[in-house]
């Protein structure tokens, strides 16, 4: 099956798509959709949806897991990453896609056995567990493909 991992972000939103088949887990295709800070907010969630879109009609996923917003100290961070989370459960809903919604933390302890791990290590997994020769860059396409292989498991 493949699955399409989503680390949700206005300026940047990641993407990490995987087979998971018998257990056995191989990297398709990872990214990022990066708008412009200059583009007013609703052509910023438009253009999310659309490349979005794009890819769930191209590689036409499995499942959909969307990191889930748990907390944020800054309003308007939470605000504009809860919008384009909004954008990211639409796109799978009209094209019939099961979602998955995980926690950073259920992802760490997912990955690591540890809820407390840092970036890099969470990032270390990810590169083992998809046979890679280097940590994909950047890190919301790391995210991406993190959520997409503990969706694996769902």
């Amino acid at each position: 099956m493949k699955i399409l991992g989503i680390d949700p972000g206005t300026a940047t939103t990641g993407y990490g798509i995987i087979n998971s088949d018998r257990n056995k887990l191989t990297l398709i295709e990872y990214g990022c959709i990066k708008t412009a800070k200059t583009d007013k907010p609703e052509a910023r969630l438009l253009e999310i949806f659309q490349d979005l879109t794009k890819l769930i009609k191209k590689h036409k996923p499995g499942r959909v897991v969307i990191e889930k917003l748990f907390f944020l100290s800054n309003v308007t961070t939470a605000m504009a990453v809860s919008q384009s989370r909004g954008v990211a459960l639409l796109a799978a809903a009209i094209n019939q896609v099961p979602i998955v919604e995980l926690t950073p933390l259920q992802v760490k302890n997912s990955l690591t056995n540890y809820g407390k791990a840092d970036k890099k290590q969470v990032q270390h997994m990810v590169k083992t567990l998809l046979d890679l020769n280097s940590v994909p860059k950047p890190d919301d396409a790391a995210d991406a493909l993190a959520l997409a292989i503990c969706g694996a498991n769902y």
